[in-house]
This record gives C-alpha cells, sequence and structure tokens, in this order.
C-alpha cells in the first residue's frame, strides 16, 4: 500500500501532448462516426436520451420561465455537454478492445467505477456555468429598452453578449477537451486531468478551434432541427472525442485502472 502511494505521488503534474496538424478533428469525426456505426443501438439509445433530457428541459423553461430563459439553458448545455459524452467514452473504450459494446458496461465506467473525480470535475464546471449565467443576467442592462430601438444599439447588446459568452465557452473548452476522457482512461485525479486538458488546447490553438467548430456547428444543427438531429450528432462527437484524446495525450505514465473497461490495454496500440 505504501509502494503504491509512492507510485502515486511521483507521477508527473501533467501528461504530455503532442502536436496536432489543424485538421486532426476531421480524422477524429471520421473514427467517431465508424464507432457510431460499429455500435449502433448503443449510441443511437444515448443519444435518444440526451436529445430528450435536453428538449423535456428547454421545454419546461420555455412554458415556467421566458423564450431568455430557455436560450439560457440552450447556452448552458454547452457547459454541461461534456459529463453526458462519459458513457460514450466507455463504448469506444469496448470497441477499440474488440469486445461486444455494453450499455451496462459503460454507464457502470461512465458513472460509477470515477464518480469522485467526475463530482469534482462537474462541481468546476457548475461553479463556471453560475459564474456564466449571473454574467448573462449583468449584460441585460445593455438591451435596449426603447419601444423601437435602432440596429446599433442592438448589435452592441449582442456583440457584448457573444464576447462574455465566448470567453467562458473557451474557459470550458479548454478545461473539458480532454480531461474526462483522461479519468475514464487512466488513474489520475482532477486536477491533474484539467491541467493536461488545458495544456493541450494551448499548445495546439488551431486544431481545437476546428475541433471546437465542428462541436458547436454540430449543437447548433441539433438544435435547429428540434433536437433530432442531436440523437446522432452527440454521439457521433463523444465518440470522436475519446479518439481525439488518444492522439493527443500520452498517459502512459499513469497507471491503469484497476477495474473496468480500459484496466486492459488496447491491442498492440498500448503499454501493458
Amino acid at each position: 500500500m505504501a509502494t503504491r502511494q509512492q507510485d502515486l505521488e511521483e507521477m508527473p503534474f501533467v501528461a504530455p501532448c503532442i502536436q496536432l496538424s489543424p485538421f486532426a478533428p476531421l480524422g477524429w469525426l471520421r473514427l467517431g462516426f465508424a464507432d457510431f456505426r460499429r455500435a449502433m443501438p448503443q449510441s443511437v439509445s444515448y443519444g435518444i436520451f440526451m436529445a430528450a433530457t435536453m428538449a423535456i428541459v428547454c421545454a419546461l423553461a420555455w412554458y415556467y420561465g421566458s423564450y431568455w430563459f430557455m436560450f439560457a439553458m440552450l447556452g448552458g448545455f454547452i457547459f454541461l455537454a461534456p459529463l453526458c459524452c462519459i458513457g460514450l467514452y466507455a463504448i469506444s473504450a469496448q470497441l477499440e478492445r474488440n469486445e461486444l459494446p455494453s450499455m451496462k458496461r459503460a454507464l457502470r465506467a461512465g458513472f460509477s467505477r470515477y464518480i469522485g473525480n467526475e463530482m469534482v470535475f462537474a462541481l468546476v464546471l457548475l461553479i463556471i456555468f453560475l459564474v456564466w449565467a449571473r454574467a448573462g443576467s449583468m449584460i441585460s442592462v445593455f438591451f435596449p429598452t426603447r419601444g423601437e430601438p435602432e440596429l446599433k444599439d442592438l448589435a452592441t447588446y449582442l456583440t457584448i453578449g457573444s464576447a462574455v459568452g465566448a470567453v467562458f465557452a473557451a474557459v470550458t473548452f479548454s478545461v473539458s477537451a480532454f480531461s474526462l476522457p483522461m479519468i475514464v482512461h487512466r488513474q489520475v485525479d482532477a486536477v491533474t486531468a484539467v491541467v493536461t486538458s488545458v495544456n493541450a488546447v494551448l499548445r495546439n490553438k488551431f486544431a481545437l478551434a476546428v475541433w471546437l467548430t465542428i462541436v458547436v456547428g454540430g449543437l447548433l444543427i441539433g438544435f435547429a432541427t428540434a433536437f433530432i438531429g442531436l440523437v446522432v450528432i452527440l454521439p457521433v462527437i463523444g465518440h470522436a472525442a475519446w479518439h481525439g484524446y488518444l492522439e493527443t495525450i500520452d498517459a502512459s505514465d499513469f497507471p491503469r485502472h484497476n477495474v473496468g473497461v480500459t484496466a486492459k490495454a488496447r491491442p498492440a496500440t498500448e503499454p501493458v
């Protein structure tokens, strides 16, 4: 036990990353779609559940609040979406190990085995979301209150709101791009995973900007199709994010989980 504790203390504070091509995310998307096809029943079921949850929350926000509240909830999904993809990482991990994809194993891996670090990460996202919501309410002072607002007044409000939202979205994206896949993959604490993710994003700004564009574009398409498109888009993005993590982060210095999907090495691709 003492030796194990010593090994954990000697692990690096951050996992190294590689330099990515700006178009690397296109390859992740291709691999994500391949995983979606190989595990279509599980992926579609996952997508239906997530899309239905988003639709219900937005419907309740519209009914009991207003359309502004509904738009705020849609924006909030950007902050919480990474947590929704944990089970998809486990499904992709099963496929890599030539195992039959199991939704039960994926959910157990995603929401039971690593729940401690995931809850810490969820708390970080919740804090960011609450600060963003507060900032959004403060921006309302720039909304024109005259009966017939001019275009420049609306432009000022939209510009300031978009700029503030972009800052919070960028922070959330940097924190979550690779951290949750790393928690599922190796025995790391939430702080190490977050620092690793931020470091990788800063060192691969162009590639991750392309990936962020793909993710945001996919979510907008899903919202524009009354959440129906999210049934496919969300699983593909989740699977692709897993492959993006594996291509970007070298976590070989960190120990494997003792049990679970990722306790076993991928065939001929990972050190034992």
